[in-house]
């Protein structure tokens, strides 16, 4: 690579400004391949310069306007960007590992992987991606940047602004990205094992088929976010808002809903009860729904929001509905045997017994009570929840919060109640 003296840089910044100014003697800075490694460029005016493939690494970049530059396959290692100006620039397969790229405006930029020739005479191209691997990019702009596969494993994105940004196939495994704002950003298929999203604003964001194993998504916003085949099974997801609208699901899920409704409305004379018998909620919110009466045996409903919803005599037994919100939900009779409701939250939920009528609509005076044997109850939250006659037979109560709770009659045989906070005598 070829090396500039300092007067021979300086000399390229000035002719620059004239360029850039439109004066007599100006001429673009073409800075192309050279070895420029540790230079001190801080606050200089780089905007549309030719950056392409240069050695910047260790660089100190630090205020530099480098907006719509030409950096593609650039080697920016250790570099420091902090607060740069480097919207719009062409950043394709650059370096930037480790680089210092805090308040950097990256508005528009584009890092997705650059096609080079292959080295030593090599016909053909290959890809490289752009390598943002622990890069310090707290608080940077990236909003509606292009960062599609690259590398931001270990990076540190606190705060961060990634509005609308694309970041489809990214590596962001062991990534901070706290409260950062992922608005409306295409992260299909995005790896964020590990990664800390505690905070962030993820609404209306595309995560298809993104990976969040071992991921902090506490109090995170996902309302809206496209969520189709995200597992968060293995995700701290405390506090999330997940909760994706019915609409979001499939037609045959809507459909489903609406003949059920139709069936309540019309006291079964027409629509038809619904049998959603292990199907994939994942996260659905049906809040103040009339759900009574359904089939929901063995569905997948975890991080499902129930809040007022009506259950009464439905079948969710076997279902997994572990971190779900019932509060306020009406279950009178419900089949919950043997389903998981592990962190579940049932506060002020009725789950009473039904008095049975005949065809007559009088009362048989038989009591159909709410099913919970078997069920696994461990952290669920049940303060101030009605269980009058409920069977709780060899239900595990473990840590569970039964403050203020009723279990007038509850059958509790062989129940597990190791450690929960039972109801005031």
């Amino acid at each position: 690579m070829t090396q500039m003296t300092p007067q021979e840089i300086l000399t390229v910044l000035a002719n620059h400004e004239r360029w850039l100014a439109q004066k007599p003697g100006g001429v673009r800075a073409n800075l192309t391949l050279l070895d420029l490694q540790g230079v001190n460029l801080s606050r200089a005016n780089l905007r549309a310069a030719k950056l392409s493939g240069a050695n910047l690494s260790r660089a100190i970049l630090v205020g530099t306007d480098l907006a719509e530059a030409d950096l593609f396959a650039a080697n920016l290692d250790r570099a420091d960007l902090t607060n740069a100006n480097v919207a719009r620039a062409d950043l394709r397969g650059a370096y930037l590992r480790g680089a210092k790229l805090k308040g950097v405006n990256l508005r528009e930029a584009d890092l997705r992987g650059g096609t080079l020739l292959n080295a030593h005479g090599q016909d053909g191209m290959r890809v490289v991606a752009s390598d943002l691997q622990e890069a310090e990019m707290e608080g940077a702009v990236l909003a509606k940047a292009n960062v599609s596969g690259a590398d931001l494993s270990n990076a540190i994105l606190n705060e961060a602004d990634c509005f609308g940004a694309h970041m489809i196939g990214c590596n962001l495994s062991g990534a901070s990205l706290a409260k950062a704002n992922l608005c409306n950003a295409d992260l299909k298929g995005v790896n964020l094992t590990g990664a800390d999203l505690s905070g962030a604003n993820l609404r209306s964001a595309n995560l298809t088929g993104a990976v969040v194993d071992g991921a902090n998504l506490q109090g995170a916003d996902l309302l809206g976010a496209t969520l189709d085949g995200v597992d968060f099974g293995k995700a701290d997801v405390t506090g999330a808002n997940i909760a994706r609208p019915a609409e979001s699901f499939s037609t045959s899920i809507q459909k489903l809903l609406r003949d059920h409704q139709e069936w309540i409305r019309t006291d079964g004379r027409s629509g038809a009860r619904a049998d959603a018998t292990n199907a994939d909620l994942d996260h659905i919110d049906l809040s103040n729904v009339n759900l009574s009466g359904a089939s929901l045996r063995g569905a997948k409903l975890t991080g499902a929001r129930l809040t007022g919803t009506w259950l009464i005599m439905a079948d969710l037994s076997g279902a997994d509905l572990r971190g779900a919100d019932l509060s306020n939900a009406n279950l009178d009779g419900v089949n919950l045997s043997n389903a998981d409701l592990t962190g579940a939250v049932l506060r002020a939920a009725s789950l009473n017994a039904v008095d049975m009528k005949g065809p007559d609509g009088k009362s048989t005076g038989r009591l159909w009570p709410a099913n919970l044997s078997n069920c696994n109850l461990t952290g669920t939250d049940l303060s101030g929840a009605h269980l009058r006659h409920a069977n709780l037979t060899d239900a595990n109560l473990t840590k569970a919060i039964l403050l203020d709770a009723i279990l007038d009659n509850a059958k509790l045989d062989g129940a597990i109640l190791d450690r929960a906070t039972m109801p005031r005598s």
